[in-house]
């Protein structure tokens, strides 16, 4: 058997090929664990990730809870709680198509607020027991072009709907990792 001694210049390229992918597997695994942070409410109830250099914004009305970046300061994460009654759960409010559409129309781009939006998708997912309708939008505004994702879920008289946005120029970079935070999205109890 040949032994290799010496410059790195004399080793086999086998060898050095195989350092190079080893570390691209691992910057490759790290790249998928990083970047997130967790949040839980304080009541315990729920639980969801949102992205590393992303800072909690206080809102006296509206979203209960909205994150947004600090760089792209245009790109949110907020979570929206509705009471609805204690005995219907998500099915009882329409598919995922029809609640979409009904979010589209009085919340997204309600009659009078200059935008417009397009349900792009609407699935049904179940996770832990519960039934979540992952919706995906475009909203044009009269300044810009936006792209949302959000999921919703009812749980115990509430609706929760958890959205995250960004302008459509950046739609590309970002859509794994909303697509990661929005499907974190967990009850708790």
């Amino acid at each position: 058997m040949r032994q290799f001694t010496g410059s790195p210049a004399r080793r086999p390229w086998s060898t050095l090929l195989s350092g190079v992918v080893l570390a691209l597997v691992l910057v490759g695994c790290s790249a998928l664990a990083a970047g997130l942070n967790s949040y839980q409410s304080p009541d315990g109830r729920y639980a969801f990730l949102y992205p590393t250099g992303w800072t909690r914004v206080q809102v006296s009305e509206g979203p209960q809870v909205v994150f947004h970046d600090l760089i792209n300061s245009d790109e949110t994460l907020s979570l929206v709680v509705s009471d609805v009654a204690t005995d219907r759960d998500l099915s009882d409010l329409g598919s995922a198509l029809a609640v979409g559409e009904r979010l589209r129309r009085s919340v997204i781009a309600p009659d009078g607020s200059g935008r417009q939006a397009e349900l792009v998708q609407a699935r049904e997912r179940q996770q832990q027991g519960h039934t979540f309708y992952d919706l995906e939008y475009t909203v044009h505004l009269a300044d810009r072009d936006r792209h949302e994702l959000a999921t919703a879920v009812v749980d115990r008289g509430r609706l929760y709907t958890f959205a995250a946005s960004t302008n459509t120029l950046r739609w590309p970079k970002v859509k794994e990792l909303f697509e990661r935070v929005i499907g974190s999205f967990n009850l708790l109890i």
